[in-house]
């Protein structure tokens, strides 16, 4: 099996979609997308999060591919939309029916089409000026991979493909703040994981934005103890604005960080491009080459076998960050990774400052045993279906079926009894944040499409198309 199978392949996957069966799981999550449905994307909650966002749907085309190739088309086609002339994919793009004041920041925070106008940022639709991880290839090629005909019919990859292909260079050269080849992150809520500890220490460089320039709208929807404090909010807007101010340009603010998470699915989707290329009729083996030095960059840049895992690299302390997010396990997903490596970050996955299988059910967000850890504040404990499934992908591309099986059942099963929470509590599998949320039920759906017992779906009927 090649580099880029071993990615988007398992070996029960079912390359055909279906139509959920009521009174069922696939039924439930199929409705949230539903509800979620704008008429061209999909918001990952109506309430908290009333526009589009990159990586949720990302994420959320990986499961609508299942009951609907062409709406998971879709999805990425707006997506990609928005795009910015300078290749960047913007984190949020806005829709304009949605008031200003629900949700911050808003279009008139970001001015994207005045602010971003040397980037090329978009002049009929706004957006944010940030970005978010590089699921979007590996989303393409898994979407394409769902209904091959319906894709070539449309043109779908022949016109996804140059746009993705901006959008990795711009991440692998405009991003390059660290001189190692790997893309930086110049604001937390680009890496994705917003509130994250790893984020403290270079956080504490910036100075806040005064509280009373801005109004937060999380906290009309979500428990404050469960959400970023005032201060670091305050610091997020001062970082946000600098970068505005800057016309967003890269390299010239005070957070840049090299991400381990961001940087393996850079990677996963460089792989993702060479399955692309080569359907196009090109020859996917440059993608590849630089999909293993990229690894091999990962690896000497943020490898610290103390920890047995992944840290965040500081660009500019250049130092790294004695902090573990489970964004140094997701590496796991990649292919080539070292067997000596996989064998550490599976330990650490399920030892004790993780407790996969053991005292928790899916990883949580943080050091079970760090001093930030809190079991429902906003990725500073609680646990994420998007990593579990990231982890879970990793596991079984490595041959750890049993642990794979073991994290799959119990995220069908948390996601279910907590009606598609947005996060759960990693030792309670308590609801956290919002429920109904996008990628929850999306990616509840892509586990139960390619489980070995797709609880009453042996026999699945054919895709809605539309």
């Amino acid at each position: 099996m090649d580099r880029t199978a071993q990615l988007t392949a398992r070996p029960t996957a079912r390359d055909i979609a279906y139509d959920p069966p009521p009174d069922t799981p696939h039924r439930r999550a199929a409705e949230v997308l539903a509800a979620n449905w704008t008429g061209a994307s999909t918001v990952p909650s109506r309430s908290l999060y009333p526009h589009q966002w990159s990586w949720d749907s990302a994420f959320i085309a990986i499961g609508l591919r299942h009951i609907s190739p062409l709406r998971a088309q879709t999805e990425l086609e707006t997506l990609l939309d928005a795009q910015w002339g300078d290749g960047r994919i913007p984190h949020i793009v806005f829709n304009p029916s949605v008031p200003l004041d629900a949700y911050f920041p808003s279009p008139d925070f970001w001015r994207s089409s005045t602010a971003g106008r040397a980037a090329g940022a978009p002049r009929t639709v706004q957006t944010s000026g940030i970005v978010q991880p590089p699921v979007h290839a590996l989303a393409v090629w898994l979407v394409h991979r769902a209904d091959p005909g319906l894709s070539r019919a449309r043109g779908f990859l022949a016109r996804m493909y140059p746009r993705l292909a901006a959008w990795h260079r711009y991440l692998l050269h405009r991003r390059d703040l660290g001189g190692a080849g790997l893309a930086s992150v110049v604001h937390p809520w680009e890496q994705g994981m917003d509130n994250s500890p790893c984020w403290d220490a270079p956080l504490s460089r910036v100075t806040p934005a005064p509280s009373r320039s801005f109004r937060r709208a999380d906290l009309a929807h979500g428990a404050p103890e469960d959400r970023p404090t005032d201060l670091d909010y305050g610091r997020y807007v001062r970082l946000a604005t600098d970068y505005r101010e800057g016309g967003y340009t890269d390299g010239l603010g005070e957070f840049a960080v090299e991400d381990p998470a961001f940087n393996a699915l850079l990677i996963a989707s460089e792989h993702a491009l060479a399955g692309i290329a080569t359907e196009l009729g090109a020859t996917g083996t440059a993608r590849h080459a630089r999909a293993e030095r990229l690894t091999t960059a990962l690896i000497d840049r943020m490898w610290d076998p103390a920890s047995g895992m992944f840290l965040c690299h500081d660009v500019r302390t250049g130092e790294l960050i004695p902090e573990r997010s489970v964004a140094g396990l997701v590496p796991l997903l990649l292919p080539t990774l070292p067997r000596a490596l996989v064998t550490a970050l599976v330990r650490t996955a399920h030892g004790p400052h993780f407790g996969l299988g053991t005292t928790t059910r899916l990883a949580p967000s943080y050091d079970l045993l760090g001093e930030a850890f809190d079991p429902h504040r906003y990725w500073r404990g609680p646990a994420w279906f998007n990593t579990g499934w990231l982890l879970e992908r990793g596991l079984r591309t490595h041959g750890e079926r049993d642990r794979a099986d073991a994290l799959r059942e119990a995220m069908l099963d948390l996601a279910v009894t907590s009606d598609f929470a947005e996060y759960v509590d990693p030792y309670t599998g308590e609801a956290c944040g919002t429920t109904g949320f996008g990628w929850t039920a999306a990616l509840t759906l892509d586990l139960l499409h390619d489980s070995e017992d797709p609880k009453g779906l042996k026999d699945p009927k054919g895709g809605n198309r539309g």
